[in-house]
């Protein structure tokens, strides 16, 4: 690989904006045919460096180099001319627009007198689409599709080019397991015709299956590369972080209080049927299944987004009817929901904003609301959770995922609710601050919230919980404690195979 030209390289870069020093001379190479992480917490750099090889950033001091040549990036379009191709994690489609309109976007085939040559248009799109292998065509509009697919569309605007390199940016967050494979396949497939990988991800085990090196910024510098084959989870993360995690099983031990929550015989449609659970104060009640198992619909339906079709909710042992979030957050339910950026914040707003927003009508002083009471709300829950911040004016959006995350959870128990139910809580967060949330899900329960998880993760799941629920199509098909669980059996539960234990 040494003796090779590298595909892509970039050497000393800086950028700063107002205080703050984004990147500090760092320098990055990826070869042809080769798939190289980047790692580094939710703000080590990472964005900013491939916003300054797309041409989106202007970099201060340094030089980028494509087969060694330098260029000047002046815009994404320029960038993709050159060959360097991004696959964003933040989805950037038109709805309205085919398939085949939004992987052609600002390229369309032509024909005479400026005219769209659709059928050339629609037969090269269906010969990229057929190499991935996905069950839509040209024709479909990417408003229909689902968020899995829609990332496939992204994926597919890679193939359009002759790339010399491709970015990949988080883009397993919402495939699932099946069109993992394919993707992966598809970066073999450019690998084997020499075109440089950059990966950037948070899971590890993604890193440790495709990659073949490893590098990682930290607080905005290079802090080293690895070879991933000689390499190990704890090695990777101290260089990211500076300190070893503790991934071990939950193994806490405190006196659970009184069931808080409690679900019987609760269906809704073909989306879930006959889910029995309870979760007591003091316990962490982890659910855990494959994509389309029913989970995420269960907490819509408890927090009243959905209408169930049967069954009953009972909090502190009296059934309450629930038709909206206002009845659920009224009972003392909170949700802090799995797309955090597109139902839990308003990334426009500060931070302070962002916290109080569920209560504002609590917050009034005659017409206005009351700025001091909501500074003091934000105060509280940025001490109690460590909100990286430099104060409550800070636009949310500018945050890491890991703080965006905290600002949720903040909203939520500035509500004090009985019942916090947490959706996926650490997905696009980097392992440090997943350590960090993790460890305040358990001090939660601790404090005696009653506190359910849902996780498509199955280490996370296992650190976190007391008792996992496991699902298949709908189904609870096995209930765990802590000390019960094997890897094993919980992946049988959720393959659908019951064993001899059936909730």
């Amino acid at each position: 690989m040494t003796d090779q030209t590298p595909a892509l390289r970039l050497e000393g870069i800086v950028k700063t904006f107002p205080g703050v020093r984004a990147l500090d001379g760092v320098s990055f190479t990826v070869m042809p045919g080769e798939v190289h992480a980047l790692m580094g917490e939710n703000g080590a750099g990472k964005s900013t460096l491939m916003k300054v090889l797309g041409g989106i950033y202007d970099p201060d001091e340094g030089q980028i180099f494509i087969e060694e040549q330098p260029t000047v990036m002046t815009s994404p379009m320029q960038a993709k001319a050159k060959g360097v191709v991004f696959i964003h994690q933040e989805l950037s489609l038109a709805d309205e627009l085919s398939v085949a309109e939004n992987i052609f976007l600002g390229e369309l085939p032509l024909k005479s007198l400026g005219r769209v040559d659709w059928a050339k248009l629609y037969s090269q799109t269906d010969a990229i689409l057929k190499t991935l292998n996905v069950g839509f065509n040209a024709k479909t509009r990417v408003g229909d599709l689902s968020i899995a697919n829609q990332q496939m569309v992204e994926i597919a605007r890679a193939l359009t080019v002759d790339p010399r390199a491709v970015i990949f940016d988080e883009p397993t967050a919402s495939l699932t397991d099946a069109e993992k494979v394919v993707l992966f396949d598809v970066i073999a497939d450019l690998q084997a015709k020499g075109v440089g990988i950059i990966y950037i991800s948070h899971r590890m085990e993604e890193i440790f299956k495709i990659t073949d090196r490893i590098s990682v910024l930290r607080d905005g510098q290079y802090r080293g590369t690895l070879n991933t084959s000689e390499t190990n989870e704890d090695e990777v993360t101290q260089l990211m972080i500076g300190r070893s995690l503790d991934l071990s099983r939950n193994a806490s031990h405190h006196e659970l209080g009184d069931i808080a929550l409690e679900v019987r015989g609760l269906s809704c449609g073909d989306l879930f049927r006959d889910v029995n659970f309870n979760v007591r104060r003091g316990e962490v009640l982890g659910f855990y299944g494959l994509v389309g198992a029913g989970r995420t619909e269960i907490a819509e339906t408890i927090f009243g987004l959905r209408d169930p079709s049967a069954g009953q909710i009972l909090l502190n042992g009296q059934e309450v009817r629930i038709s909206s979030p206002i009845d659920a957050i009224s009972h003392g339910i909170s949700l802090v929901p799995e797309d955090r950026k597109g139902q839990g914040l308003v990334l426009g707003m500060n931070c302070r904003d962002n916290m109080t927003l569920p209560q504002v009508d609590d917050l009034t002083a005659g017409p206005f609301v009351s700025d001091g009471a909501e500074i003091a709300i934000f105060d509280q829950y940025r001490d109690k959770l460590d909100i990286r911040t430099p104060g409550w004016r800070q636009t949310v959006g500018n945050l890491s995922g890991g703080n965006q995350q905290k600002i949720v959870i903040g909203k939520w128990l500035s509500m004090r609710p009985e019942v916090l139910i947490v959706d996926e809580p650490t997905r696009g967060i980097d392992v440090g601050s997943k350590s960090e949330i993790h460890n305040l899900i358990r001090d939660l329960a601790a404090q005696g919230y009653a506190v359910i998880v849902i996780s498509s993760e199955m280490p996370e799941v296992l650190h976190v919980s007391d008792r996992i629920v496991a699902m298949f199509s709908g189904r609870v098909m096995r209930e765990f404690t802590s000390e019960e669980v094997t890897e094993d059996s919980l992946i049988q539960a959720i393959s659908g195979i019951t064993g001899d234990k059936v909730a």
